[in-house]
């Protein structure tokens, strides 16, 4: 487990490229799980890159304490401080930040000398066939794309074997293409390391994509924390106000496309898409906007929509704008999230604990993979 609790002023702009503002204070604390990507989430400026900057020992915070799975890397009231050797913290910058003068097997094999002789970890053959970087050995960082050198500085900083791996907006100077391309190696990393990994981030997709836990922060505060699929359910934050707010489902392809449809299954119900998800077995999830939400008071027949679930409406709540509501709906052990007009809420005089059926268009889903390997049959 690793635990943070930090508290920091600055009394002046540009103290840390995250903070620019005079006054800005830093004052959080959260604890993330040994294992799986927690993401530090919010808008820029709200303090999660400096975090990350205390949490590997390139910035002392005025008071604060850092631990990992028990072992002690700050202390301000006990006066204890780690330099940043001695944390094992592999760190990875938006900039890949190679040795230009060094091929990539060279750039790898920096990393792998770095790596304490009793440290376990995977070894070098494992993490280029990880990340797909084989082919691109031979080659110095000038001549890789950009998805290319931020693969290599994720093998260089897994191969020094760290006990926790510090990710700083790792895609943020990518293009949306690169970003595509490098998101699936990520997740593959996820599941093959053996230390937990802080993720910064201020791309939604990327939390939707990777995180397992999630801290939530805004103006250098925590809002909320916890599992990614239940925060993202919460409506009394303020991801609730995004256009793209909805539920996280985790789902495993039941079927391959037929008649150029796709079955997924979650807990409680199943899912049809015009995309191509992969192959049967593979674990998805799968973002549900509430705003693609519909509902129906009697079981819907004749129309095009081919997802609808029946379901119990659970709560009502305000959804932010004065003209609309968010209706919780359970489906089976699952949650689902529509966002209605209260004209709707009244027309049809919607209370919890009635039954509903709510209809979701296939081509709205936004997948992302959640691993890369098919489940095994």
């Amino acid at each position: 487990m690793v635990e943070v609790a930090l508290r920091h002023r600055f009394d002046h702009p540009g103290a840390w490229r995250s903070s620019r503002r005079d006054g800005f204070t830093l004052d959080v604390a959260f604890a993330a799980p040994p294992r799986g990507v927690t993401a530090l989430f919010g808008p820029s400026g709200c303090g999660k890159s400096t975090i990350l900057a205390a949490v590997a020992g390139l910035l002392r915070p005025q008071s604060g304490r850092v631990a990992l799975d028990g072992a002690v890397l700050l202390d301000t009231a006990a006066g204890i401080c780690l330099p940043p050797e001695r944390r094992r913290c592999g760190v990875v910058f938006q900039d890949a930040r190679l040795f230009p003068h060094l091929s990539v097997e060279t750039n790898l094999r920096y990393g792998l000398r770095r790596a304490p002789r009793d440290a376990e970890g995977p070894g070098f053959e494992e993490v280029v066939a990880l990340l797909g970087i084989g082919h691109l050995l031979a080659r110095r960082p000038a001549g890789l794309s950009g998805g290319e050198r931020q693969r290599v500085a994720l093998g260089r900083a897994l191969l020094a074997r760290p006990r926790l791996l510090l990710m700083d907006e790792p895609l943020a100077a990518l293009d949306a293409a690169r970003r595509t391309e490098v998101l699936p190696f990520l997740a593959r990393l996820r599941d093959a390391a053996r230390q937990p990994i802080l993720y910064v981030t201020h791309a939604l997709e990327e939390v939707d994509a990777l995180a397992d836990h999630l801290v939530l922060l805004e103006a250098g505060r925590v809002l909320a924390e916890g599992a990614a699929t239940e925060i993202a359910a919460r409506t009394d934050l303020p991801l609730a106000s995004r256009r793209d707010a909805g539920v996280l489902l985790d789902c495993t392809v039941l079927a391959a496309p037929g008649g150029g449809l796709a079955r997924l299954g979650f807990p409680g119900g199943e899912l049809v898409t015009t995309l191509h998800p992969g192959a049967p077995g593979t674990r998805l999830r799968v973002r549900l906007r509430a705003r693609d939400v519909a509902v129906a008071v009697a079981e819907p027949h004749g129309i095009s929509t081919q997802n609808v679930l029946r379901a119990t409406l659970a709560t009502i709540t305000p959804a932010g704008e004065p003209l609309e509501v968010f209706l919780r709906l359970d489906v089976g052990p699952s949650q689902v999230l529509a966002r209605i007009t209260r004209d709707s809420l009244e027309r049809l005089a919607l209370r919890p604990g009635m039954p509903v059926w709510a209809l979701v268009k296939a081509v709205t889903f936004d997948h992302r993979v959640a691993a890369a390997a098919a489940a095994p049959p």
